[in-house]
């Protein structure tokens, strides 16, 4: 077949889950694959939280659990988030998870083409037609739509000149054995020597653990992540947990936590961190992508069977999105005036407040990794020495 109703470039989990969804409706779905199997290489912490694994019912794919997270302020004060009888998040594998979320829209009907990049895309009057190297076979296929599910890179994106996310955060992380920390327990570190503006993470993994963290460009200030990371490491306060690791892999790259202006164009939807979805507290993005699909899915497919995919229909498919990207900009700024434009001592008395039980039960009653605005707002509201700065929060969040 080289006449599709969709063609989806990218098989990640997003992809994966557009391609379950609108393979469900009965539209002819082609993914795209640039390498030789799912699920590798990924650069990802590998967290999914209980509501988006629900979507996809992949518990197989699961390697521990995570009930809470133990915080580290710049200069040590800890504190626990989290009850042992909630389940915060997952901690997958990601190439099983991913291969069984595309699996769930091969089973669907949909068709997967491995080894397989798109080279160059036109539209025409009667949709789009896309040129694709598969495995070293130039091969012509034509769609009524053009899903753009490839990344933070995202040729789509770029080729169809559809803007670039607000916000890029580098990431990175180790795989390693031998760390002393508790398991069910994410572990977070902050402070300008280990995560500038943002956190440091260890997250338990099965087995193993993944160490790594994440920061805006211009606040690493000329440093490399693998320094940040060697820091946390060796670091006097905490190096006794590292003391007996051994590194056993690593991954790099960019976060996009910004959604582009326009993530539509006649004919084409970007989907994922290909928007630029991840969120800016967390740098998740697989959750976010599920909840754009699903948002989307219903118009989005009335749209395909009646091949109706201009501009003025995709702006008025995508208009939900809009809620989502006012969700992202609340959160980047509660993050930018708690977290990110703090000094380390400002940091550590943050870390202070957050201490008090009353803050901490506020926090468990009402913390939810994938609506982190609700929760700052609250502590704005219900917190004493907060309510002091939440004129300045608001107007962060107004014109942040």
């Amino acid at each position: 077949m080289n006449d599709w109703d969709v063609v989806i470039v990218g098989a990640g989990p997003v992809g994966g889950y557009a391609a379950y969804k609108l393979a469900e409706k009965g539209h002819r779905i082609l993914i795209l694959e640039e390498h030789g199997e799912i699920g590798r290489p990924f650069q990802c912490a590998g967290l999914v939280t209980p509501e988006a694994m629900d979507r996809v019912g992949l518990e197989h794919t699961i390697l521990s659990r995570v009930v809470g997270a133990k915080m580290y302020s710049p200069e040590g004060l800890a504190i626990a988030i989290g009850t042992a009888d909630k389940v915060r998040t997952h901690v997958v594998c990601r190439k099983l998870f991913d291969q069984g979320v595309v699996r769930l829209g091969l089973d669907n009907g949909a068709t997967l083409w491995l080894d397989s990049t798109p080279t160059k895309v036109a539209f025409t009057e009667s949709g789009v037609e896309l040129t694709i190297d598969n495995n070293g076979t130039q091969r012509t296929v034509t769609s009524k739509l053009l899903i753009g599910a490839d990344g933070a890179h995202s040729w789509v994106r770029r080729t169809c000149r559809m803007g670039k996310p607000r916000e890029w955060m580098v990431g990175f992380q180790i795989e390693i054995t031998g760390y002393d920390g508790d398991d069910e327990w994410l572990e977070m570190y902050t402070g300008r020597d280990v995560a500038p503006g943002l956190f440091a993470w260890v997250i338990p993994n099965g087995d193993t653990h993944r160490i790594g963290m994440w920061a805006l460009p211009d606040d690493m200030d000329g440093h490399s992540c693998e320094e940040f990371v060697d820091n946390l490491m060796n670091h006097p306060l905490w190096r006794h947990k590292f003391a007996n690791c051994r590194e056993t892999a690593r991954y790099c790259g960019p976060i996009p936590a910004g959604m582009v202006r326009r993530p539509y164009a006649e004919r084409v939807l970007l989907v994922g961190d290909a928007a630029g979805l991840a969120k800016p507290t967390t740098g998740g993005g697989i959750g976010p992508g599920f909840k754009q699909v699903d948002l989307l899915q219903e118009a989005l497919s009335s749209a395909i069977r009646q091949d109706s995919l201009s501009m003025r229909k995709m702006r008025k498919i995508c208009r939900p999105l809009e809620q989502m990207r006012r969700e992202q900009q609340r959160s980047r700024a509660l993050r930018d005036f708690f977290v990110t434009s703090r000094s380390d001592a400002e940091l550590h008395h943050h870390f202070e407040l957050f201490a008090k039980p009353e803050v901490i039960e506020l926090i468990n009653s009402q913390g939810d990794i994938e609506r982190p605005a609700s929760l700052g707002i609250a502590l704005l509201k219900e917190v004493p020495e907060f309510r002091k700065i939440a004129l300045k929060a608001g107007f962060a969040m107004m014109f942040g």
